[in-house]
């Protein structure tokens, strides 16, 4: 009996060696914690519970018979994080360079049937060669199987990716259909084709980190939500993430312990600019309405137009949406557009309320947003906000102009609340041009044409340039003082709490993807 327990605790250390000491080594010279390291940083102190510790890999060709390591390049298992529970994998360079094999994969759909089955969110810490090449099919038919899980979770259970290393070719599929990646600056990097083959096949030279590193995926693509400066710190977003989510889609979020306090706030009243042409920052309003230190900007380097995120609302976890005037005048674009479309859908499949703090001029015109889809993109979040029926209210701030004021969650599209600051100005288009349209014989006709157009201006800016046009007709809910903002949203959300809402009978919409 001795013997038997000997055998396994001697088959537990060498499983705990991943690929050994050097290649350990080598992991902490490229300044990157190893697979257990980042779970043990991950995971809640002795929660973690391991799964195939002992899985080897079955190929016998070109000599992998030969080559055999405990777990198979990938550590799974689950735990909690500050006492919630959660699934997790992670990947482990040190083994075959953390190339998927069929069994890798397998421990990978494991974790990933018991995360939706039980309802708890799954966290994927990728650092990946890519598939397994000696495996041939076998490797890429393990990739897909966890594609296929993937969307199967999807808005069921939150699902979080890491990219804590290399991750390209198929492998990317996987964190790309999940719901936020996390990426570690200088040391990950995602793309379908790497520098070689686009070098081959386009003749552009470029580097990894160009072509798919962390700073290129937030700013240029957006496939990236969060960037980090190095693995603790990659955590330590995870886990700050995690906490504004619920545990899958039957549940709320958490909510903080609120203790009501004076919930006004003098410092909105001053905030705007004294010209409606002047630009402010979005995000200052933001952190003057949501609990102190509590807004978690998600995507904030690209698509700067518009802004997202998590916040607190006493106590209660709220997704926001609020057009950015410091940038492009805050104006709705393809990358807008996308960017807040996925992350109302986001909310909306996890019951987390949203907040639309609207200052929009319109779209932006031209024939490179027309040329790209700014139509069917546009389109994608007008979608969301249509099919979303978590509590949601509306503040206009200052424009809502056209088709835009529409887009964003106006009352006409199913927002519960709307309000209004008296700065805000709801019409067709900004009062110059449409004074050029509306009165252009007479300014032509005028000896004075400038005088004639600004005349016109006030005439059009007097009737059309404010909230209450819109507020007699029932458009907007009630104009309220900037400083009142805060406590009438608390009131606001307490009284949407139970909100119930269910979509017309169908199997699933057609987006306009």
């Amino acid at each position: 009996m001795k013997d038997k327990y000997q055998q396994l605790q001697a088959m537990r250390v060498k499983a705990l060696q991943g690929g050994g000491p050097e290649r350990i080594e080598k992991q902490h010279e490229k300044q990157k914690l190893t697979a257990r390291e980042r779970i043990k940083l991950l995971l809640d102190q002795n929660t973690f519970q391991e799964t195939g510790m002992f899985v080897e890999h079955r190929c016998r060709d070109f000599g992998m018979g030969e080559s055999q390591f405990l777990g198979d390049g990938v550590v799974t298992g689950f735990g909690t994080v500050a006492g919630r529970l959660v699934y997790v994998f992670a990947q482990d360079f040190t083994v075959f360079g953390g190339s998927l094999s069929e069994t890798h994969a397998e421990k990978i759909c494991k974790v990933l049937d018991l995360a939706l089955q039980n309802g708890a969110p799954i966290i994927g810490l990728n650092d990946s060669g890519g598939a397994r090449i000696q495996e041939g099919v076998n490797s890429l038919g393990g990739y897909a199987d966890i594609f296929y899980r993937n969307t199967r979770a999807s808005g069921v259970i939150p699902q979080l990716s890491a990219i804590m290393g290399p991750c390209a070719g198929g492998a990317v599929y996987s964190p790309a259909l999940t719901d936020f990646i996390v990426m570690v600056d200088q040391s990950s990097y995602m793309f379908v084709t790497g520098p070689n083959v686009v070098k081959t096949v386009t003749k552009e030279e470029v580097t990894s980190e160009e072509l798919g590193g962390a700073e290129t995926h937030a700013r240029k693509s957006g496939v990236s939500h969060l960037v980090a400066s190095n693995d603790v710190h990659c955590i330590a977003q995870l886990k700050k993430l995690l906490s504004y989510l619920p545990q899958n889609c039957e549940e709320k979020p958490p909510q903080l312990i609120y203790d009501p306090t004076d919930e006004s706030r003098p410092n909105l009243d001053t905030l705007l600019p004294s010209s409606n042409v002047l630009a402010y920052d979005i995000k200052k309003v933001v952190e003057e309405i949501v609990d102190s230190g509590s807004f978690l900007e998600i995507q904030p380097t690209f698509a700067g137009n518009i802004v997202i995120g998590f916040g607190r609302l006493a106590g209660r976890s709220i997704g926001i949406v609020g057009n950015q005037p410091k940038d492009l005048a805050g104006v709705l674009d393809v990358d807008a557009s996308k960017k807040a479309g996925r992350f109302v859908r986001f909310c909306d499949c996890f019951n987390i309320p949203l907040l639309v703090l609207v200052d929009v001029p319109g779209f932006l015109p031209g024939t490179e947003q027309e040329w790209n889809a700014i139509i069917s993109n546009g389109a994608k979040l007008l979608y969301a906000f249509s099919e979303a029926t978590v509590p949601r209210i509306t503040v206009i701030t200052r424009k809502a102009y056209g088709g835009a004021y529409d887009v964003m969650n106006s009352k006409h599209i199913g927002a519960d609340l709307n309000y209004a600051w008296p700065t805000a100005e709801i019409a067709v288009m900004g009062a110059k041009g449409a004074s050029e349209i509306i009165f252009r014989k007479e300014i032509e006709q005028s000896e004075d044409r400038e005088k004639a157009l600004l005349e016109k201006e006030q005439i059009y800016a007097a009737k059309f340039a404010h909230p209450y046009k819109a507020s007699a007709r029932g458009f907007i809910d009630e104009v309220i003082f900037p400083r009142e903002t805060r406590s009438r949203l608390i009131a606001g959300f307490n009284m949407l709490e139970q909100k119930v809402q269910h979509l017309p009978k169908k199997k699933h919409g057609n987006i306009p993807l």
